[in-house]
């Protein structure tokens, strides 16, 4: 990969769902983890036959996946997790790739287990979303309406968001107004954007 590789992550309700899209807004290539996973798990995705034959019709609605229902399979239980994980990582790094030879300049990989599945390695900097546990527990019962409990099962899930932000070249904190923390991620763009030349901004001879 001979892009300049920018790995956008954080824990779980931290935020980078916000910078991502800022950076959209302003023209930067996002390459979405999640989105990709969505659509390999959306009706018809080459993910859904291992799905189902690994974790049967409770996951399923029909020929459609029950998300809910499956993610409340795999935050209780490492196992199964890990074997989501097994299925659906391989497809999504693969697309990931792909996205990543398709662009000429900087790239924006929004990966939320950036660590967790080893992309970090495929990174120049890598700029990490966070607010502390207390706010992720808050976010996570008012989006996903569930107990404290199954709120910090899905924290622990993940790498914790302190260790995340201090393996990382830049930590945004979200806990103030969505509009500071865009400005932030914009103005950590743009600096790249005025170190990193394009492949075809070599010097003019």
């Amino acid at each position: 990969m001979s892009n300049y590789v920018i790995g956008l992550t954080g824990g779980i309700a931290c935020g980078k769902s916000n910078l991502s899209r800022a950076l959209r807004a302003a023209g930067a290539p996002v390459l979405d983890a999640d989105e990709i996973s969505r659509a390999m798990t959306a009706p018809g995705g080459p993910a859904l036959p291992q799905i189902r034959a690994a974790f049967g019709e409770a996951v399923f609605d029909g020929d459609c996946l029950n998300r809910r229902a499956l993610a409340n399979a795999i935050y209780a239980d490492e196992e199964k997790r890990q074997t989501l994980n097994g299925i659906v990582h391989p497809m999504v790094f693969a697309a990931i790739r792909q996205g990543i030879e398709k662009e000429d300049g900087p790239v924006v990989l929004d990966v939320p287990l950036l660590y967790e599945c080893g992309m970090d390695a495929w990174c120049d900097e890598i700029w990490c979303a966070y607010v502390p546990q207390a706010e992720q527990v808050r976010r996570i019962r008012k989006r996903d309406q569930v107990t404290v409990r199954q709120a910090m099962q899905r924290i622990r899930a993940q790498m914790p968001a302190r260790e995340k932000a201090k393996r990382s070249d830049h930590m945004i904190r979200t806990d103030g107004s969505k509009e500071m923390s865009a400005s932030i991620v914009l103005s950590l763009w743009n600096n790249v954007l005025a170190r990193v030349k394009k492949p075809d901004e070599g010097e003019m001879h």
